[in-house]
């Protein structure tokens, strides 16, 4: 068996960022114009009294910078007793640049007149002149804990983010831009910690090329800031994207920030916008985060203002009301900062994973006579893979298919129309050196050269396909049966699966394939090869004649059960089981480890009911019980820290240390 193990780096600044994006309700995006010291003071002291410990704040553009050659010095000095007012509260900042995208609305300078952003040179030196002058006025003060350099760029500049499709983008403009801004930010004595605030939209992430590309991003930059506003059809997939996001960001090897997300009061009630808090502080906890930003820190009573009055559901992203009071969401933003200060977890790192999730080179790659729109299904579908494979209990790893593919206990391809010859070839390799490889077919969304773009498909899996050209085998029906003709992993011979099945009539389909029985492990409904096995080397390739993952990504509100079961019978299958398992499949878990050995398990709960679950790892066994969609750090022992109960926050789990044994 491959013994490989592939490390995932928990990247960390300096300063553990668990804040908020930060405009007082005394003035939302306008609140220099009209700066009210004692409400900021007020509103700052309620964040630390909640163990918060930063803000991001913004240089409104327009008001900062009125004219070209000139700053408003007016606004400079409001801004100075801001950064003052942190260190009264015990608050650091992270101030923002080029803030014209705000809330659901582009605000320009008067002065700029049209003139394009990236690649007007006299435009981009205004820019970069304006991040130097505040540069230089703010630099030695010890409220900066860093700088962004602008608020969700690719909505402002262009090239597109969470709102729609990439526009026509001069990506080498976007490039130099970007190094001429954080250049600005060095010439000018900035040595703090400095990112784009772009929120992590393009290729590598989203499927969508916006210019900002992390090959080049985080290179320039100290860590990446993922954006999630995210909207979904499935409750898991709600709670898991901003952690699967920031597990694509993660192989990029800076720290990865959650630099934006949350919830408008408009959108969720207070307790489900709680329990939203809640999951995604915890899963992107377990995918490596190590930095928080919710939006924001306040509601907002201003109707008849711009933003607001076209976008009001924007007025009540806070995390507490108009009048101060803070929301649910709050706390649980506290309680989790608290958490992670009590057990150090800044210092832990993630348990290596024997199982790597193959994200396919066509998600990013700039391919010629490539559909872009396929990116989606390719992205999706890689969801709906980590989404059962993190329910199976195989913590997996992102594996990028551009890099050398390792050979991993398990590989998992799910559902990918194209992979390249290289990256098929190191799939196989792997799989000679003792990996289970697992590939789900997929003939794509688009009639644009429908079929699946895996080379020598009978050679790689010892089947012979009968696919017809220009042509597909239709699945019918919304569910699609799998017996198991032989035991796999921990399901039985005869045993039944029931997949679901969404997507359009071109994702509906099969590959038909003919296979010596010895070498099918599962048959549909109709007795048709569903999972072929071919020995390779030491390991195996494993082809499923259904892209599972595809229609599971296309299904709302799903049932993805059948799905978890089978990943977790890869999983006993390949031995990749072996770092922790939790006794309930809608509950995950997730090991964190200090240097000096001591480990934590973070649990989560996908369960609208409560779970009294067993959290198991080779060295231990904790019974915790969790209430609906609850989460918490469980501390497992080690050489300095006692496996003891934590101190769990409104409605997350509760530890039953008294059952604690030692396996």
């Amino acid at each position: 068996m491959a013994a490989t193990e592939f490390e995932r780096p928990m990247r960390a600044l300096d300063d553990t960022w668990i804040g908020v994006n930060f405009w007082s309700r005394a003035g939302g995006p306008h609140m220099w114009r009209r700066f009210d010291e004692s409400v900021v003071a007020e509103e700052l002291a309620l964040l630390a009294a909640h163990s918060l410990t930063v803000t991001r704040s913004f240089f409104f553009w327009p008001d900062f910078h009125p004219e070209p050659y000139r700053i408003d010095e007016e606004k400079c000095v409001a801004f100075l007793r801001f950064l003052d007012l942190h260190v009264e509260a015990g608050l650091r900042t992270i101030p923002t640049f080029i803030v014209g995208h705000m809330s659901g609305q582009n605000w320009d300078p008067v002065w700029r007149q049209g003139r394009d952003l990236y690649s007007d040179v006299w435009m981009v030196g205004r820019q970069a002149w304006f991040i130097g002058e505040m540069v230089r006025r703010f630099a030695t003060h010890p409220a900066v804990s860093a700088w962004l350099v602008s608020n969700e760029m690719p909505l402002y500049g262009g090239g597109g983010g969470l709102m729609g499709p990439a526009e026509h983008t001069d990506k080498d403009a976007v490039r130099t831009w970007g190094e001429l801004m954080v250049a600005a930010v060095r010439a000018a004595g900035g040595t703090q910690p400095v990112s784009l605030g772009d929120g992590a939209w393009g290729s590598e992430v989203m499927g969508q090329d916006n210019g900002f590309r992390l090959s080049w991003t985080a290179p320039l930059t100290d860590w990446i800031g993922p954006h999630s506003y995210h909207m979904s059809d499935d409750p898991v997939r709600q709670h898991l994207i901003p952690a699967f996001n920031s597990e694509l960001c993660a192989p990029f090897g800076r720290p990865v920030v959650m630099e934006e997300f949350g919830v408008t009061s408009e959108f969720a009630s207070d307790h489900n916008a709680a329990d939203y808090y809640r999951q995604v502080l915890h899963s992107t906890l377990a995918a490596g985060v190590t930095g928080w930003l919710g939006w924001n820190n306040t509601d907002f009573d201003m109707p008849d203002e711009e933003p607001y009055s076209h976008h009001p559901y924007e007025m009540h992203f806070g995390l507490t009301t108009a009048e101060g009071t803070p929301k649910p969401a709050l706390g649980e933003l506290g309680a989790f900062a608290a958490t992670v200060r009590e057990h150090d977890l800044p210092r832990a790192q993630r348990a290596p994973s024997h199982t790597g999730l193959l994200v396919s080179a066509f998600l990013d790659g700039d391919f010629p006579f490539w559909d872009p729109t396929e990116a989606a299904g390719i992205r999706d579908a890689l969801l709906e893979g980590y989404i059962a494979g993190r329910l199976a209990d195989l913590q997996p790893a992102v594996v990028r298919e551009t890099g050398d593919v390792p050979p991993l206990p398990l590989l998992l391809a799910p559902a990918a129309k194209a992979i390249t010859a290289p990256g098929a070839r190191g799939l196989q390799a792997a799989a000679a050196q003792g990996s289970t490889v697992w590939v789900s077919f997929c003939s794509g969304e688009s009639l644009n050269q429908r079929g699946w773009w895996w080379p020598d498909v009978d050679a790689s899996f010892g089947i012979r396909h009968e696919a017809r050209y220009g042509l597909t085998r239709p699945v019918e029906g919304d569910t699609l049966t799998f017996r198991f003709e032989r035991a796999f992993g921990d399901i039985a011979a005869g045993e039944d699966l029931v997949f679901p099945v969404g997507g359009s009539e071109i994702v509906r389909v099969m590959l038909p394939v003919l296979a010596d029985d010895d070498a099918v492990i599962a048959r549909d409904g109709h007795g048709r090869p569903a999972i072929v096995a071919k020995a390779a080397g030491t390991g195996r390739m494993l082809l499923c004649t259904y892209p599972l993952e595809l229609f599971a990504a296309r299904v709302p509100f799903l049932d993805r059960s059948a799905l978890v079961r089978l990943y977790r019978a890869l999983g006993e299958l390949a031995g990749s089981r072996d770092l922790v398992t939790v006794s309930a499949d809608d509950v995950y878990g997730d090991i964190l480890r200090h240097p000096d050995g001591a480990e934590f398990a973070v649990v989560v709960s996908q369960a609208d009911e409560p779970r009294d679950v067993t959290v198991a790892t080779p060295l231990a066994k904790k019974d915790v019980s969790l209430p609906p969609l609850g989460a918490v750090v469980v501390p497992l022992g080690g050489p300095t820290t006692p496996a003891g109960p934590p101190q769990p926050p409104s409605r997350t789990a509760r530890l039953n240390d008294e059952k604690g044994t030692p396996q």
